[in-house]
């Protein structure tokens, strides 16, 4: 028998009270869509009460999706529950999430009331709720640092009321997990002890827990409550939040996946969710995006480290046997792609590796060349070395002399806070038709340059404006960095660029100059030169050496 384990995420409520964070009802539309996709089962909209904005937001996802529980925060008000209704009563399946403080220390700072004042307050809002919805959760907020019995008598008596969840938050991220298995075990023998066990054994009444990561607990205490008998975990995409942040939605989806033999082996049955794992990482990547929280590229599961392996050793057994190095598929939770990431750490089976993947086969000594050649040119040049930039070293070796483009003379007028745009002359040198020049200006020293370069050469960049290519020389710049080899003023410049041509062929240079208008411009020219080759001559060359490599 299987255990289901109900996850309510508040992406959209305690989410959004990140500090900086403020989303369009348009952004809470597409990220509440998104959660449905991924088969949350409820999805807290917002605190409509707080305002107009917020209303219209819970209002807005509510009439939005159709397979997933909405709620609406309300504290234990009649006004508050009033609205939260209005805001949610369109929705599918509406609930209302009444909460109230519970430990000494809000009753007396800021509640300013006594424990029964509380306790006939949180019977009360569950009662005014359940007029509306059957669907009705009652949160005793601090729970963690209120007085154990205390909250037993505020749960039993909520319960009686016809709270269906009864949420035990963390609101500090003050416990441990062993301490917060002891608190939901007394609450689970509280209900026992009041005749009211059956409707838990039932599944009419579910123990929730809300915690925050204040001292970095947040999924350990969650998944502990699990064990204690929760099964309804409150948390957020990313671990986002106020201060420290939630519980991390794709943290505890994993662990409960991936660990249910231990789950299954403590509580006598497997615990699952019903979300749709595949949908993790696009979720993500989209709630970092219209929040502009940045996920850390060392984050559990979704950050861009996760699944990444530059060191020798484990990059050569992951390649053997994912298992080596990995406890998931990161197809199972919406990466794609190649787990291996070349840096100043790879050795030669990382370098193999990321070839093959892209269709050459070298001989040893064909390798051997390649590997001296990448540890000398890029290796300890950039920090994180794409497929493309690999891939250019190659062609650098074997096709280099055949390049077409030599810059010859570069100058760059940039005259900011004047009203004229930058200006760049170029002239490179095609070794097929002669010298080019080209004048062009741009919003930026950089834009001018590379349009100055693309127009002598017959190339075109695509703009904002421009959805698809209309030529063969039509190119999009898909990455642009810089760096610097050294320390101070007069450190040299280096500048990466990574383009795609209109077949979806993609080429990286990188180029280098005390000047980082120059820098761009070389790192251009060597992409470009790149690109020629490999569309002349590329695949001629791969047969070449896979024959050699046979």
């Amino acid at each position: 028998m299987i255990s289901r384990v109900y996850i309510f995420d508040t992406t959209l409520r305690d989410g959004e009270q990140s500090p900086g964070v403020s989303l369009s009802v348009e952004d809470k539309k597409e990220i509440a869509r998104a959660l449905e996709r991924l088969r949350v089962d409820v999805i807290e909209a917002g605190f409509p009460v707080a305002s107009p904005g917020d209303f219209e937001g819970v209002k807005a996802i509510a009439e939005t999706v159709k397979d997933v529980q909405v709620a609406a925060l309300a504290r234990a008000n009649p006004k508050d529950i009033d609205v939260a209704w209005e805001a949610i009563k369109g929705a599918a399946t509406p609930r209302i999430h009444t909460f109230i403080a519970t430990s000494d220390i809000h009753l007396q700072y800021k509640l300013r009331k006594s424990r029964e004042e509380v306790l006939a307050l949180a019977v009360e809002a569950v009662k005014y709720a359940k007029r509306y919805t059957p669907i009705v959760e009652f949160s005793a907020e601090d729970a963690t640092r209120s007085d154990w019995d205390y909250l037993a008598e505020v749960v039993v008596a909520v319960t009686k009321a016809g709270a269906v969840t009864i949420n035990i938050p963390d609101t500090v991220g003050y416990t441990v997990p062993q301490e917060y298995y002891e608190l939901i075990r007394h609450l689970v023998e509280a209900l026992k002890k009041a005749d009211l066990y059956h409707l838990f054994e039932e599944g009419k009444v579910c123990f929730s827990v809300h915690c925050h990561n204040d001292l970095g607990l947040a999924v350990a205490n969650s998944l502990s409550a699990l064990l204690a008998g929760a099964r309804q975990v409150e948390c957020t995409i990313n671990g986002i939040g106020e201060r420290a942040g939630n519980a991390a939605l794709e943290e505890i989806v994993m662990a409960l996946k991936t660990r249910q033999d231990y789950f299954a082996r403590v509580l006598g049955q497997p615990l699952e969710t019903r979300i749709d794992t595949r949908q993790i990482v696009p979720t993500s990547q989209l709630v970092s995006r219209l929040t502009g929280m940045i996920v850390q590229p060392n984050k559990a599961i979704v950050g861009a480290n996760a699944f990444a392996h530059e060191s020798g050793i484990h990059a050569h057994g992951v390649i053997m046997h994912r298992g080596t190095y990995e406890i998931m598929d990161p197809k199972e939770v919406g990466w794609t792609g190649s787990a291996i990431v070349l840096g100043k750490h790879s050795g030669r089976h990382a370098v193999r590796f990321k070839l093959e993947s892209r269709g050459w086969k070298l001989s040893d000594e064909d390798l051997s060349r390649i590997f001296e050649r990448f540890r000398q040119e890029i290796k300890d040049v950039l920090r994180a070395v794409a497929d493309e930039y690999l891939e250019g070293v190659l062609l650098d070796e074997f096709l280099g002399e055949e390049y077409r483009y030599v810059v010859s003379a570069a100058y760059v007028s940039s005259l900011y806070g004047a009203p004229l745009n930058p200006l760049a002359q170029v002239q490179v040198l095609d070794r097929e038709y002669g010298a080019k020049k080209a004048i062009q200006v741009g919003v930026g020293s950089v834009d001018a340059a590379f349009k100055a370069v693309a127009q002598a050469l017959g190339y075109r960049f695509l703009g904002k404006e421009d959805k698809e290519p209309v030529s063969d020389h039509d190119l999009r710049l898909v990455d642009f960095h810089i760096d610097a080899v050294g320390k101070g003023t007069e450190s040299l410049g280096v500048c990466g660029v990574v383009i795609e041509d209109y077949q979806g062929q993609r080429s990286a240079g990188l180029g280098k100059d005390y000047d980082i208008v120059a820098a761009g411009i070389k790192a251009l020219i060597n992409a470009l030169n790149r690109l020629e080759a490999y569309r002349s001559k590329g695949e001629e060359l791969k047969r070449k050496l896979a024959a050699k490599a046979a």
